[in-house]
């Protein structure tokens, strides 16, 4: 049984990092007008997420594995991430990002930033190319949800002291199973739910609020 003292968990997109990697692999097609359009309306929760995300991944079809290195070049942290990271670590606390995006890009960035555990969607592959299709069940809001109870149930953490830190309407269940649910560069409905809103786009304003 672990000594954590409190689990941090975090979404991806436009919350640890600034991009929205699907958009950045839409680049890839050349259709990231259409994609972005289909991405914020599901941040603003007026479509499905799943439903969402099917529909933006098919319009990836074909975009060979290689782009992924272009796609890791362009990845940009949040500013105040690694601080956030370091002092939850030094306050014994555990760092979990689950994410609407991929593993494929969530692999490579993650442990750099000084995450502990991290969920997300894979992209399934023919032949070396992006199939159009979701490997796998997708990881939308109660997922989400679920990610975060689990790991706190895994660490020993009451669910109390248990943070998430969200931008989209995604987020809003893990925000809501949380002790704490924090709006961070959000959308309206966000915000408005949510238990405290970080209005820089900075999360080292978040080490405030930690136990």
């Amino acid at each position: 049984m672990t000594s954590a003292r409190f689990l941090v968990v975090l979404d991806a997109d436009s919350t640890l990092i600034r991009n929205e990697v699907i958009e950045l692999i839409a680049d890839e097609a050349g259709r990231r007008a259409e994609v972005q359009a289909a991405t914020e309306a599901a941040m603003r929760g007026e479509i499905d997420f799943a439903t969402s995300l099917r529909s933006r991944v098919a319009a990836l079809e074909g975009v060979p594995v290689s782009g992924f290195a272009r796609v890791l070049a362009r990845i940009e942290p949040t500013p105040g991430v690694r601080e956030l990271t370091s002092a939850v670590h030094a306050r014994g606390g555990v760092v979990g990002v689950v994410s609407g995006g991929f593993h494929e890009i969530l692999d490579d960035v993650a442990p750099g930033l000084g995450v502990d555990r991290w969920r997300a969607n894979r992209l399934d592959v023919v032949d070396g190319a992006l199939s159009g299709r979701v490997d796998g069940a997708i990881v939308d809001a109660e997922a989400k949800a679920a990610s975060l109870r689990e790991w706190a149930d895994e660490l020993g953490i009451p669910h109390r002291a248990t943070i998430a830190i969200g931008d989209g309407a995604n987020d809003l269940r893990m925000m809501a199973a949380a002790g704490l649910g924090l709006a961070f560069n959000a959308k309206p409905a966000v915000r408005e739910a949510a238990s405290v809103v970080i209005g820089p786009q900075d999360l080292s304003e978040v080490i405030a609020l930690l136990p």
